[in-house]
């Protein structure tokens, strides 16, 4: 009996002395949670999504593309307001497009076309892409009006006296050497389209940030004002298709310059 209870002894103090891991601590510990946190359901940021559901999202840069802290110091003088009315907007756009022209884009690319990407250093989307289609639109719209206009036909330059060559003629052909005697580049120059668009109203609009606030020409407002024509266009072809985008070129771009 005396062995036993000797051995009991021992083996009770054993155990209080031998030495444990840290380690396998932490590790049970850490698994623990781990178990914890994979039995827990998601759930979704709701103040996330309560603060920006109702909000479009032109109006608003998103929290994440935001810095942690400014690297430059604000200055109040160095700023520059934009439009952020969508009455004025429509009235843009009916101005520009006639009756129903604020109801021929969808409101979030009402905004899109006519923001460049200077502004708020395109976080909120830019009209690069609706500019670049909008211009290859509105540049065979010209040409088909150039190839087919009977002034610039009677205004062609004559032919070459020292080539006896007699050349191919065809009523279809007769207006193909006004692709050369009027260039494109003046046509569709950035100062003409910049004169319609100002006409129409579209620097109280337009959504950007001049280099320089004191000298807007010098922060390219001529060539901004001929991109967001082009994005227009473009957003129209996209939105409504390629039929309804050269009608609009053709009447509310090319037949104000003096081409049709």
């Amino acid at each position: 009996m005396s062995s036993k209870s000797t051995g009991r002894i021992l083996q009770v103090v054993t155990r209080r002395v031998r030495p444990t891991c840290e380690c396998a601590r932490a590790t049970n510990a850490r698994a623990s949670l781990i178990r914890q946190f994979s039995r827990s359901p998601a759930r979704p940021d709701v103040q996330y999504e309560n603060d920006n559901a109702e909000r479009p999202r032109w109006s608003y840069t998103p929290e994440q593309m935001k810095a942690p802290y400014r690297w430059r110091i604000k200055n109040p003088a160095a700023q520059w307001k934009c439009n952020s009315d969508p009455e004025l907007l429509d009235q843009f756009y009916i101005r520009f497009l006639g009756r129903g022209g604020d109801q021929m884009l969808t409101e979030e690319v009402k905004w899109l076309a006519i923001t460049h990407k200077s502004f708020d250093q395109g976080r909120r989307g830019f009209n690069d892409r609706l500019a670049f289609f909008g211009r290859r639109i509105l540049n065979l719209q010209t040409n088909l009006a150039l190839l087919h206009s009977p002034t610039a036909t009677k205004t062609q330059s004559l032919p070459d006296t020292s080539d006896d060559r007699t050349p191919f003629t065809h009523p279809a052909l007769e207006g193909l050497a006004n692709l050369t005697d009027v260039p494109l580049a003046e046509v569709l120059s950035k100062t003409r389209l910049a004169g319609l668009a100002k006409a129409n109203g579209m620097q109280e609009i337009m959504r950007w940030t001049p280099r320089d606030l004191h000298n807007l020409n010098h922060s390219g407002l001529e060539l901004i004002l001929a991109h967001t024509t082009y994005a227009i266009i473009g957003a129209i072809a996209l939105q409504k298709g390629g039929d309804v985008a050269a009608k609009v070129a053709r009447e509310k771009v090319l037949k104000p310059l003096g081409i049709s």
